[in-house]
């Protein structure tokens, strides 16, 4: 076959403001930089300053957030069925030779839509695509009933799924992501039509292997932490219990925010989100930051004594929890969720078995300047001793492409119904 010349990667966005987009951005100057013809076709901006200083071709749409949009109807229906995304990405792809390109997708549910699923599936060029949330089953993306604040185990889409109210804003948006999931399993034809899966963590698979097309290759591809080797941070020094992320109440922030409140902790919240005002009012002495840079959000977690990582729903992996370990901080996590498949209880950080604000304070009350020292120790020796570094992730990623470009499982891959792949 052609040798691989030229990469599409497609995303929501082309800006960093969360671990999904960081991860797309990443990849794209990564392999810019080992030489490949790499586009960024994203649906809104503006363009991390990364992808043009690695000569990325970078492709906007430059529309407004759904969320933000001032038509309602407009955003409604753009959700539904971005035509205009559709246009853009299939002019963009027909410019690709198939023998010699592959496109990559992270992410459509924040403003491509499911119109760019036949695109991708129809275009002729190979398609991998990366799971970093559960929108291709679930109508909300997380297996989350944010009503109740608790995690969801109905079958999407089936009675019970569609008669309850689990959604963050009101009934109608429910039915109308509904509605967004029923066109992206028919017209959309996602995820039946993907051929190449990336799955990011085990607890991610477990949840999502009910409802990905038989026949799929799934690839295990941990998402990559860049961290420059540095001395491991002294956190028995510092006082602060950080939370880096959005702020949504699947990400269980307000639940830290009461739980630091009674255990008279300081706390930090780098991040941006619905529940800044439910966090101010449950802990007003709280510090909420703001989206930050990359490195100021290192330079926080050098800060930290603890970072706390209190996510309610069965977050796919949490690149913060990796990133607090290169430097030598242990994070509180719960038991579930990749995050438990990253700390070592006990030994490189603390899992709690319920999202208990009783339970998450007496942790943060144990979480003493020698106990941080310790377990910061044994997570930084641990994230060193194999780190999971952007140069490796890329030589994942291209043997995955290898995979979709010449219809082949590789030795590693699982099938769904979790048979060890063949050569």
């Amino acid at each position: 076959m052609t040798e691989l010349t030229e990469i599409t990667v497609v995303n929501d966005h082309a800006v960093v403001n969360g671990g999904q987009a960081r991860v797309a951005v990443d990849t794209a100057t990564g392999l810019a930089r080992r030489g490949y013809r790499v586009n960024f076709f994203a649906g809104m901006g503006p363009a991390d300053p990364s992808l043009g200083e690695a000569g990325v071709n970078v492709v906007l749409l430059d529309q407004a957030d759904l969320l933000t949009d001032t038509s309602r109807l407009r955003a409604a229906a753009r959700g539904l069925w971005n035509g205009q995304a559709a246009d853009k990405l299939r002019a963009l792809l027909a410019k690709s030779d198939p023998r010699s390109a592959v496109v990559h997708c992270h992410g459509f549910a924040k403003s491509l839509s499911p119109a760019i699923g036949p695109v991708l599936t129809n275009s002729g060029v190979p398609l991998v695509f990366t799971m970093h949330e559960s929108f291709l089953a679930c109508p909300n993306g997380a297996f989350f009933d944010y009503q109740t604040k608790q995690q969801c185990f109905r079958k999407p889409l089936g009675f019970s799924c569609l008669s309850t109210n689990c959604d963050a804003r009101a009934l109608h948006h429910k039915a109308w992501r509904v509605a967004r999931q029923a066109l992206l399993r028919t017209a959309g034809g996602l995820p039946k039509n993907l051929r190449d899966i990336i799955y990011i963590s085990e607890s991610h698979l477990e949840v999502m292997r009910p409802y990905l097309p038989s026949g799929a290759r799934l690839h295990h591809v941990p998402n990559p932490v860049d961290v420059a080797p540095a001395p491991p941070v002294d956190s028995s020094q510092n006082d602060i219990f950080l939370f880096v992320g959005r702020l949504s109440a699947e990400k269980g922030c307000v639940l830290f925010a009461e739980a630091a409140a009674a255990a008279g902790a300081k706390a930090v919240f780098v991040g941006e989100g619905p529940e800044r005002d439910a966090i101010a009012r449950a802990n007003p002495g709280a510090l909420i930051t703001d989206w930050l840079s990359p490195e100021e959000v290192d330079s926080w977690i050098a800060r930290a004594r603890c970072l706390v990582f209190p996510s309610l729903w069965r977050e796919p992996l949490g690149l913060v929890v990796l990133e607090a370990a290169a430097r030598g901080v242990p994070t509180i996590a719960m038991r579930w969720g990749g995050p438990s498949e990253t700390i070592l209880d006990g030994v490189t950080g603390m899992l709690l078995d319920a999202a208990d604000v009783g339970k998450l304070a007496a942790a943060i009350r144990e979480m003493t300047p020698q106990r941080a020292a310790s377990l910061g120790r044994a997570a930084y020796e641990r994230y060193w001793s194999d780190p999971p570094t952007l140069a490796a992730h890329l030589d994942r990623l291209l043997a995955v492409y290898d995979c979709a470009r010449n219809d082949r499982f590789p030795a590693e891959a699982l099938k769904p119904d979790g048979l060890s792949g063949i050569l």
